[in-house]
């Protein structure tokens, strides 16, 4: 497991570490809905979604989209860290095949008493550079030689921080 990540060592315009994920193929999609009960045939019959549904390929599920989103935010977070929002639009469509590599740059920090909050923009860019997945995370942080971010988390009134 990583190092603890804390507050006091965020800075707006800093990076997350890259997630890569891919390239995916039919097996990874069809594991998916198995494990998610989503059995909509455009996750793992070709035929069906190319004829049926006029698709391109197989879809990459939403679901396995928005799990990679918040790996990577709680991945960054560390185990004392707590992912308190996450939003995201779906813009464009995955297909079997794809490489997606799921971003993060810090926005903005706002120190609270105990711990800190912290707004990261994210996405989810394909092997070709086009961003499908754009949103954003508000992460709670400890500040280093602090407490952990309390479990569980009651975000504080008032905050400026939003998702």
């Amino acid at each position: 497991m990583a190092e603890q990540l804390y507050f006091d060592d965020v800075r707006p315009g800093q990076e997350l570490p890259r997630l890569t994920k891919g390239p995916l193929g039919e097996i990874h999609l069809f594991r998916w809905s198995a494990a998610m009960e989503n059995w909509h045939r455009i996750h793992y019959d070709r035929r069906f979604a190319q004829e049926q549904d006029k698709l391109p390929d197989l879809l990459v599920n939403g679901s396995l989209k928005q799990q990679f989103i918040t790996q990577i935010v709680k991945d960054w977070a560390g185990r004392d860290g707590w992912v308190w929002k996450v939003g995201f639009q779906f813009r464009a469509m995955n297909t079997v095949g794809d490489t997606l590599h799921v971003w993060g740059k810090v926005k903005s920090t706002e120190r609270l008493q105990d711990y800190g909050l912290v707004v990261v923009e994210l996405g989810i860019v394909n092997q070709d550079g086009k961003e499908n997945t754009p949103g954003q995370a508000t992460v709670a942080l400890p500040f280093r030689g602090g407490q952990p971010v309390p479990y569980p988390f009651v975000p504080p009134p008032g905050t400026q921080a939003a998702a």
